[in-house]
């Protein structure tokens, strides 16, 4: 097993390399890539056995690979396979198909990684690979905003780096398991490039305008999965390092609340899908046990939300109220919409009767206004008018349905959810989030300041998430 599993990791690498030999199969290598992982993560997912794999001593590489590597790994393969679908009938070059297979490959390597520095190296090609498929299009545009990606993303792993250093100093070994016992300053810079890497509450302020600005398969992948690499690590050191815990419990909930309540104000489609990823990643966060399968929840509906944002008449709610559309596409819309607002029958509603169940007392309350807030925000997608005849071009439907199908069939991982009670209580949160959405949020016109994602604020941002990182460890 040790041999297919270092067999799974080089082969993204390999076959991103070999496209360009045979540029004519780009998109079948990339495809059959995602497949292979979607075939890894689901055998990950129902083993019950974690493997564990050292290969240079303390020096080398340490992977740890279970079931919550697995559903991340089944994310990962999934939304991949659905955009690779998605641009199969487009003019995509090689070099995209190249770029993608390689941050597909980085990102499974950063969710088997078990220690800092095999992490820091995934993490780095990540953030090459996604700049340029940010900057794929060229354009003056697309270029600054993955510059600025690129830019903040470094900025950060320097921190991770240092961090990181300082753990070997202590302990002579990188394994995350050493995060116990070293000294504060350690912790706080390490969870400081993971905060901004994985877009965790104010150090995730750069998202709104990267997963916007990019093309929707780009901001498919970007908040499907290439987030999610930063937040992997700190689901593991949660469940791994105890002290750590309450740290990510506690920004789990802040961030859930500071992007939703962005979310239900935002009145343009991919700025509130992108800073409702933030929101999302906080549910990930705040119960690390089930974090795995809400994060594979929230990838399959994200992923296929961009997909769809790129076919619609026009990025401005006020202008779709306006402009009827398609009424398949409308369907698609509201079925992704119903899960992540946690409906019955769909994954979304296992995934956040899991959480609740998983939250410690004091995080209840939080949680439970930023799922009305998930309700109310959604409501803006639900009510838009349909019956447009909109032609939808070639290639989007094949996709979305594999998104779509993933959501209803994984909503069996967690059945024992159905209960009377279990139902009722989103039901009646999504009930009232269209009410207050209705009659109050809808005819409410709130613009939220945007000087926190200005690139000189962001930096500023950093060092404050520094402070506030030291008071909680020390604290």
């Amino acid at each position: 097993m040790i041999t297919l599993t270092l067999v799974w990791i080089a082969l993204p690498f390999l076959a991103g390399f070999t496209v360009y030999l045979v540029p004519k199969l780009d998109r079948f290598f990339t495809l059959f890539v995602a497949f292979i992982s979607i075939a890894y993560g689901l055998y990950q997912c129902v083993n019950s056995s974690p493997q564990a794999i050292q290969l240079l001593d303390n020096f080398g590489v340490s992977l740890l690979i279970d079931s919550l590597s697995g559903y991340f790994i089944l994310t990962n393969g999934l939304v991949t396979a659905a955009v690779i679908l998605y641009c199969w009938h487009t003019n995509k070059s090689t070099f995209f198909y190249t770029q993608a297979i390689i941050l597909h490959g980085s990102v499974n390597a950063a969710f088997v990684c078990a220690d800092l520095i095999s992490l820091y190296v995934a993490l780095e090609v990540i953030s090459i690979a996604a700049f340029l498929l940010i900057a794929y299009p060229r354009s003056d545009r697309s270029i600054w905003v993955g510059l600025r990606y690129l830019f903040v993303s470094n900025v950060a792993m320097l921190f991770y780096l240092i961090g990181a250093v300082l753990v070997y100093q202590t302990h002579h070994s990188f394994a995350f398991s050493g995060m116990q016992g070293v000294p504060p300053e350690a912790v706080a810079l390490i969870l400081l490039g993971l905060l901004v890497k994985g877009g965790i509450f104010v150090s995730g302020l750069w998202l709104p305008l990267t997963h916007s600005e990019s093309e929707s398969p780009v901001s498919a992948l970007m908040s499907g999965v290439v987030v999610k690499a930063g937040v992997f690590p700190m689901v593991r050191m949660a469940l791994t390092v105890s002290e750590l815990d309450p740290i990510i419990r506690i920004f789990g909930v802040g961030t859930a609340l500071l992007g939703v309540s962005y979310a239900m104000f935002e009145k343009d489609t991919k700025r509130m899908l992108a800073f409702h990823t933030i929101s999302q990643l906080g549910f990930v966060l705040a119960a690390p046990e089930v974090g795995g399968f809400y994060a594979l929840t929230h990838g399959l509906v994200k992923s296929a939300l961009f997909l769809i944002s790129g076919v619609l008449p026009s990025r401005s709610f006020k202008e779709l109220h306006h402009t009827p559309i398609n009424t398949r596409l409308w369907v698609a819309l509201a079925i992704a919409s119903f899960s992540i607002s946690g409906f019955p029958l769909l994954s979304g509603f296992g995934a956040k009767v899991l959480t609740m169940k998983n939250l410690l007392p004091w995080q209840v309350i939080g949680m439970n206004l930023a799922a009305l807030g998930t309700a109310i925000s959604f409501a803006k997608f639900i009510f838009l008018p349909r019956g447009g005849e909109d032609q939808i071009r070639p290639g989007f439907w094949p996709g979305l349905i594999l998104l779509l199908a993933g959501l209803v069939v994984a909503n069996v991982a967690y059945y024992d959810a159905y209960t009377i009670a279990n139902i009722i209580k989103p039901l009646a949160t999504i009930f009232l989030g269209w009410l207050v959405y209705y009659f109050i949020i809808q005819k409410i016109s709130l613009k939220l300041p945007r000087m926190l994602e200005q690139i000189d604020h962001l930096m500023g941002v950093m060092s404050v998430m520094l402070i506030l990182l030291f008071w909680m460890v020390w604290a």
